[in-house]
């Protein structure tokens, strides 16, 4: 179940009373040093916002390594300015940029841009991880194609966490698969499951199923076969079984699972609902005197309410299913919300979150089982440009497309 809501400043709301004890996820961390690769040139504010997330980061975790992938004069200029920054990175000279209106296909090509070379270097195994807040429809693709998906895995998933008003909540697919079968919806699951007993510290997080009713012969056979295997799976007494739209922001369970296109326009909603409460709150405590009085007395909850919501929060959309950590930044955040999707990498890394994956699909056989047919026929993986779907007019749609995630 969800965690109380305690302290707004932590990632995972503080557990009450006992249950801080019981629940919390015991594992064992990777051991030594690792490095996470930082595309220092995306994002809206990049580099600066770049290298001054970093600067909080690094005071947050001391052992940290960066190598940082970007203009090396303008990066070597700004590490100046921050000492704990400049000790814990490696700059690396990237020649060029990929910018946020590239099409994928186009950025297959910068060989040379600063997120190209961090990709390259998670591949290569040379860094645990990597975050970037630059084009979302490029760093998917490209890392589809170079880190590629982990073994068992038909289709990597976009996953964040949000709030409720239980806690935090995990919601995946955010936008990277449009179109999904019963598989895949299994295997969100299943990284749901881990990603938010890593990330959250949840030890039995609970797993629901988004759907247009709760009723268990509402929705299409897709997700009521997906709600049989996942009741007969060992994540069984951990699945709740289908939810509506209002639970999300209810909290009814830790994980809620759905397709791309599905999730991302409850996203979108949810960050557009935030946007006009606090417009109204802001007409109504601004419009006249009163309104202004009320607003000094009603200040210290609303500061506490604000913290709650704080987008930056929660920044940090990850990439489950590849076989390598991608963890992808707001574009429009700042140095405070780098950090925390920072955090989230590290969170990843330290956790063995891969490991966890690899070993619950195991369990469940999906490691085995080949990639099901959808009308006689079979999909397979996009392994170079020419692989990558594509829409009427020749460009990259559906996984590769733009989502620009917004983890609010």
């Amino acid at each position: 179940m969800g965690a109380k809501w305690s302290q707004p400043g932590s990632r995972c709301a503080a557990l009450s009373g006992s249950e801080t004890g019981s629940r919390r996820l015991s594992i064992t961390p990777v051991a030594g040093p690792f490095t996470l690769a930082i595309d220092a040139m995306g994002g809206d504010n990049a580099p600066d916002m770049v290298i001054a997330g970093l600067e909080i980061a690094a005071e947050r975790h001391p052992s940290a390594r960066f190598l940082v992938l970007g203009n090396e004069p303008v990066l070597t200029s700004l590490l100046g300015r921050h000492k704990r920054a400049r000790a814990a990175c490696t700059v690396r000279h990237a020649a060029t940029v990929i910018s946020s209106e590239m099409k994928p296909t186009a950025a297959l090509r910068s060989r040379q841009s600063s997120m190209r070379l961090a990709i390259d270097a998670v591949a290569s195994g040379e860094a645990s991880g990597l975050v970037s807040a630059g084009n979302t429809g490029a760093l998917l693709a490209l890392s589809k194609i170079f880190i590629k998906s982990l073994p068992g895995i038909d289709r990597p998933a976009m996953a964040a966490i949000g709030p409720s008003a239980r806690g935090d909540v995990v919601l995946l697919d955010l936008g990277a698969n449009v179109q999904c079968d019963v598989r895949n919806l299994v295997e969100f699951a299943v990284m749901g499951d881990v990603f938010a007993r890593t990330v959250l510290g949840l030890t039995a997080p609970t797993i629901g199923l988004l759907n247009v009713g709760s009723e268990e012969l509402k929705g299409d056979d897709t997700v009521r076969e997906a709600a049989e295997i996942l009741r007969n799976s060992h994540i069984g007494p951990q699945f709740h079984g289908f939810i509506e739209g209002h639970d999300i922001a209810a909290g009814t369970t830790d994980v809620i699972v759905t397709d791309g296109f599905t999730g991302n326009v409850a996203l979108k909603t949810a960050e557009g609902t935030l946007k006009l409460i606090g417009q109204f709150l802001k007409q109504m405590f601004s419009s006249s005197i009163f309104g202004k009085i009320a607003y000094l007395l009603v200040r210290p909850g609303m500061d506490r309410l604000r913290e709650w919501l704080d987008p930056r929060r929660y920044n940090g959309a990850v990439m489950v299913g590849l076989n390598g950590v991608v963890v992808k930044s707001h574009g429009g955040t700042d140095a405070k919300g780098f950090a925390h999707a920072v955090d989230v990498a590290m969170d990843m890394v330290v956790h063995r979150f891969n490991d966890r994956i690899r070993e619950d699909l195991a369990r469940l056989g999906l490691d085995k089982r080949g990639t099901p047919e959808k009308n006689g026929r079979e999909r397979k993986a996009p392994t170079a440009a020419n692989d990558l779907p594509t829409d009427s007019g020749g460009s990259p749609r559906s996984a590769t497309d733009d989502t620009h995630l917004a983890t609010a």
